[in-house]
Parts: structure tokens; C-alpha cells; sequence
């Protein structure tokens, strides 16, 4: 079933990141809270960039990956998940959506010899919206969205995924809670990474 494609978010489902992000919206907005944090990714991340100039934007940018992607050399991968894609990456075709940017991904992945399991990684600059994304996937590997299952831990990318067809699975390790999860209306929600390997299975199997 290698027509088959799993996405994989990347911060808060593959590693764990959250507190890393939110000290550093901290260091720019010290009044932010963490439920107000955790709120930005019921949208697409990047929309605080509506209306700004393009200085702006890039000022934004800079400040926030200037002091988040060099956190990645301390994050770590949660327990269980190299081991849950190692075997997804078996039967499935694995690709990496995310917004953090491309270049830090793969060499987080280099680092921790994960590099192999993932046949593309797609990451900011790519495209700012995951749904575009997700699209690009559709072209290059010639599936439709019932062949795509995407694997987050936002209610943002849900929205995104729904948007082209695509179901979701949540995580309930990730940036956002299970509560706030349902309202994307996943096909399920994991409380812990082996159970990704059944929730899987069973998606493709009634395909």
C-alpha cells in the first residue's frame, strides 16, 4: 500500500516542541498566556500575517525562527514515535507538513536518523498554507485525497485537511487538547503513538 500517503505534522507529533515555542512568544508578547498561545493554531498559524507590509512579516519571521529552530538541537522525539513511523514507513509512503521551515526539519531528522523513513519533507517555505500543501502531494505522487491520511495535533490543520478531502487523526500529545481536537472532527484521536498503528490500519484497509 505504498500509493498510500501518511502526513505527518511535525512540532507537537513527532517532537516535543510546545514549551519551546511558547517561551519564545513569550520573550515577544510577555503578557501571552499559554491557553491564549495554544488558541493561534485553531487557524492557520501564519495568519497572524494578514494585513502586515512585507518588512513587517519579515521582521516577524526572523525574530520568531531566529530564536525557535535553534531549540530544535534540545528537542527530543516523544517516546515510541520513531519506532510507530519506522513501521508505518513499511507498507505507507511518509511525508513531513509542516510550518516550521524545511531546511531545520531535515537536519533535526539527519541528527536523529529518522531522515530515512520520510520520502519528502514540506515545510514553510514551501507554502505558508498546509491545505496548497496537501494539493502539491495529490500532483506529485498522482493520489486523491482518500488516499492521504494527515496526522497533527492541531484543530488548525484539520480545518486545512478537511478544506482538500483529507481526513485527520489527532494526537493527544501535541500543542492542543483533546477537547479542542473533536471540533475538527478527526477519524480518531491517539493517546499515545502505538495506537497510530492500528488507527492506520484500519483507515486503508476499508479503502
Amino acid at each position: 500500500m505504498k500509493n498510500k500517503i501518511i502526513l505527518f505534522d511535525f512540532d507537537g507529533v513527532i517532537i516535543d516542541s510546545f514549551e519551546a515555542a511558547f517561551r519564545v512568544v513569550k520573550m515577544v508578547d510577555p503578557s501571552i498566556t499559554k491557553e491564549r498561545c495554544q488558541s493561534f493554531f485553531d487557524y492557520n498559524i501564519n495568519d497572524w500575517k494578514k494585513g502586515l507590509s512585507e518588512e513587517e512579516i519579515r521582521r516577524g519571521d526572523e525574530e520568531f525562527f531566529g530564536r525557535y529552530l535553534p531549540t530544535l538541537e534540545r528537542a527530543r522525539v516523544f517516546p515510541g514515535m520513531e519506532k510507530v513511523i519506522a513501521e508505518l514507513g513499511k507498507k505507507h509512503t511518509l511525508l513531513i507538513i509542516s510550518s516550521t521551515i524545511s531546511s531545520s526539519i531535515r537536519t533535526f531528522m539527519e541528527r536523529n536518523k529518522m531522515t530515512e523513513y520520510f520520502n519528502d519533507i514540506m515545510g514553510n517555505e514551501v507554502h505558508e498554507d498546509k491545505a496548497e500543501k496537501i494539493k502539491m502531494v495529490f500532483e506529485k505522487y498522482g493520489v486523491e485525497p482518500k488516499d492521504c491520511l494527515f496526522i497533527t495535533d492541531t484543530l488548525g490543520d484539520m480545518k486545512e485537511a478537511t478544506s482538500v478531502g483529507v481526513q485527520s487523526v489527532g494526537v493527544a500529545w501535541g500543542f492542543q487538547e483533546k477537547e479542542n481536537l473533536l471540533k475538527g472532527k478527526p477519524l480518531s484521536i491517539a493517546k499515545k503513538p502505538e495506537e497510530l498503528l492500528n488507527i492506520v490500519s484500519n483507515y486503508f484497509n476499508k479503502k
